[in-house]
């Protein structure tokens, strides 16, 4: 479940930076990427905790 989720979060990275990206380069218009953005980004929060997790002492 770890590695799933990691590689999850990756993909997730990845669509945050990759919709600017196409944006500036007139491949994607301004309410595609923010669409695409805002779920890469509830993707991130959601599987971020998973793997991130902190031991407490």
């Amino acid at each position: 479940m770890k590695r799933i989720a990691q590689a999850l979060s990756a993909i997730a990275l990845i669509g945050t930076i990759g919709p600017p990206v196409l944006f500036f380069a007139d491949r994607l218009d301004l309410g595609t990427a923010q669409q695409w953005m805002l779920a890469a980004t509830v993707l991130w929060f959601v599987t971020a905790p998973i793997w991130m997790e902190h031991k407490t002492t």
